[in-house]
């Protein structure tokens, strides 16, 4: 009787750690939030503006009576075959949350103002285009495991996400893209900012900074936009003006290192 019983129980506790699945490592945790931060989709269902992450879980269900009372109450943040970007990435025990077009506070962004050339002549038309319309507003999505988050890569989190998200009907930005000096191209496809870059094309590789820093520096006028957090990396992108003058890359909080943000020159 008690040989069966220890064999019961241990048989649980395999059966219970094969269920909990190992936590993720810093490397993929890094790796989850750059490749998933500032990607474009296609909204396929209409996205409520909510105060709280729409929640869905990993199987792709969803409340749909409750996202509809969330839309009457504060509008919709996306139409079915509106684009959208994820602007900001959070992995919890059980979840991940992503953050859509600057969350509930946020609204129509930069690729309603960019223009590209068509055809003869110097007629524009606007990045939205025929094919894909601009959001109207941002919500943040919550993608839940009901278990700890489980050591996922980018193309599965999207697979779960496609009940939602398009990831794959971009043609609009990649119109863009094409109108872009190479070397440009390639950082934005890297998810890296370079010297020259402007404005909206920083947010298009490396989405919203964590926090900006202006000041005056022998007369002139810089801002610095600051991505990352301690501990780890930390990156620095300067502009004067529109344009990106300088990019530096740092670790803080490691080891004995206690975090600094303080803008390096």
């Amino acid at each position: 009787m008690l040989r069966r019983t220890w064999w019961l129980l241990a048989a649980a506790t395999i059966l219970a750690a094969q269920e909990k699945p190992r936590p993720l490592t810093p490397e993929e945790r890094i790796e989850l939030i750059r490749g998933l931060t500032a990607e474009y989709a296609t909204a396929k269902v209409a996205l409520p503006r909510s105060k709280k992450a729409l929640v869905v879980d990993s199987n792709g269900s969803y409340d749909k009576n409750e996202w509809q009372a969330l839309a009457r109450e504060h509008g919709p943040a996306a139409r079915a075959g509106d684009l959208v970007q994820i602007t900001k990435v959070s992995l919890h025990d059980d979840r991940i949350v992503f953050e859509i077009n600057g969350g509930f506070r946020g609204g129509r962004k930069w690729y309603e103002r960019i223009q590209i050339t068509g055809g003869m002549g110097t007629r524009t038309v606007p990045l939205g285009g025929s094919q894909h319309t601009a959001a109207p507003g941002g919500t943040s999505i919550a993608l839940v495991f009901n278990r700890r988050l489980p050591p996922v890569k980018v193309a599965e989190v999207k697979k779960l996400l496609a009940p939602l998200l398009d990831f794959e009907q971009r043609s609009a930005t990649e119109q863009y893209l094409e109108t872009l000096p190479p070397p440009i191209r390639q950082a934005i496809q890297e998810k890296r900012a370079v010297e020259g870059m402007d404005r909206d094309q920083v947010l298009l590789a490396l989405g919203r900074p964590v926090r900006k820093v202006r000041e005056t520096v022998e007369g002139r006028e810089l801002e610095d936009w600051i991505y990352g957090q301690a501990p780890g990396r930390i990156v620095f992108v300067t502009f004067e003006g529109n344009k990106v003058i300088r990019v530096k890359e740092t670790y803080a909080g490691l080891a004995s290192q206690g975090p600094s943000l303080a803008v390096p020159r």
